[in-house]
């Protein structure tokens, strides 16, 4: 059976900030924090070793295949900052046509800096995410 390794864990999210090597990105990572604890209401959760995610939920495939995830979240990798919101909703394209200087992948969005992109569009990136997630996946 496959296992997870992306679980929500206690490890404390300001000592991975205050390791990240580049105080550009540190101070990034903090200005994200913010934004995301504010917009969701969520207190940060670190998920595996790299992933500072907000709330959660349960997600179970047509194949078999469920586990937990956040909500949405951030990481403040070594090239660019990973963001991560909700794969299969529509109207994240729409969005992230006006977010700024990005790349996209099919679960995250790539960004370079904060500074680089439009914090307004950011929220409701965040919002339509969490709104998008608990549709989808309803709390039994």
């Amino acid at each position: 059976m496959y296992e997870l390794k992306t679980k929500e864990n206690d490890s404390s999210v300001i000592e991975f900030i205050e390791a990240v090597e580049s105080p550009r990105k540190r101070e990034d990572a903090y200005k994200l924090l913010d934004i995301f604890t504010e917009t969701t209401g969520y207190d940060a959760k670190m998920w595996g070793p790299s992933i500072i995610g907000f709330g959660s939920y349960h997600y179970k495939y047509q194949t078999g295949h469920e586990g937990d995830a956040p909500l949405v979240g951030f990481s403040p990798r070594k090239a660019k900052i990973s963001l991560y919101f909700a794969t299969g909703d529509p109207d994240r394209e729409k969005l992230l046509e006006s977010f700024g200087k990005h790349t996209a992948g099919k679960a995250c969005v790539y960004i370079n800096k904060v500074a680089d992109i439009d914090e307004n569009v950011l929220k409701q990136l965040i919002n339509e995410s969490i709104s998008f997630l608990q549709k989808t996946y309803p709390n039994p």
